[in-house]
């Protein structure tokens, strides 16, 4: 069956750095365009990153351009999410969900365009 699994998240100072992995089973990850999300306390879901299939072209939220990395590497079945210069603000609960098209489309936070989560990976930023 399909799953998706993450792992990498922790405690980290404010300005650390923390790479995220999305392990995948159950499909050809080399097909789908897979996407980052965060949900804090009390947030909504939101899109950080997303990365598509064949082209691996990458969109990103503004508020993590220039700190967050998506990168995908279909021979290990994962997709990473390196996060640099991390903030408070980026405290929450990371999750990687599989979109339904080889492409990622905007909205980039379209919860809609995703048919399998995992089950998430804590963040917190925090000195």
């Amino acid at each position: 069956q399909v799953q998706l699994v993450e792992s990498g998240g922790g405690l980290v100072q404010p300005g650390g750095s923390l790479r995220l992995s999305c392990r995948a089973s159950g499909f050809t990850l080399g097909s789908y365009s897979i996407g980052w999300f965060r949900q804090a306390p009390g947030k909504e879901r939101e899109g950080v990153s997303c990365i598509s299939a064949i082209t691996a072209r990458t969109d990103y939220a503004d508020s993590v351009k220039g700190r967050f990395t998506i990168a995908r590497d279909n021979a290990k079945n994962t997709v990473y999410l390196q996060m640099t210069s991390l903030e408070p603000d980026d405290t929450a609960v990371y999750y990687c969900a599989r979109h339904v098209y080889s492409v990622c489309m905007s909205p980039l936070g379209n919860v809609n365009q995703y048919d399998y989560w995992g089950q998430g990976t804590q963040v917190t930023v925090s000195s």
